[in-house]
């Protein structure tokens, strides 16, 4: 069987369909609550690495839309990274971590596809 981290918000709407669906299914994972306990640099550069820091960054969350105008011009992974790191709510929810999958966003076809 597959073991899964999800990373997320506890109360992000996206993050609850996510979970129903893992649970759902039966697929054990462990829930590790960014908000809560941070996220380290080294994971999120890991992520960037595999799916592009573009994808991490929710850049259509209200985090982001209220940062000033020179803190989202001119991103970069560099700064992007520093971003999320200050501020985790800025990086998309959920990032489901497998041994063999990295995904990010809810899309329960994915999902399946994974957990087989």
């Amino acid at each position: 069987m597959t073991t899964a981290t999800i990373y997320g918000i506890k109360n992000c709407d996206t993050m609850k369909k996510a979970r129903a669906w893992l649970d759902g299914k039966g697929v054990t994972y462990e829930f590790h609550d960014y908000k809560v306990s941070g996220v380290a640099r080294g994971a999120l550069e890991g992520w960037a690495g595999k799916v592009g820091w573009e994808m991490l960054l929710n850049r259509a969350g209200t985090t982001f839309r209220k940062l000033p105008d020179k803190d989202k011009e001119g991103l970069s992974e560099k700064k992007a990274i520093a971003l999320m790191l200050a501020q985790p709510s800025m990086i998309k929810r959920p990032v489901l971590e497998t041994g063999a999958a990295l995904l990010v966003g809810f899309k329960p076809e994915q999902y399946a596809a994974v957990f087989r």
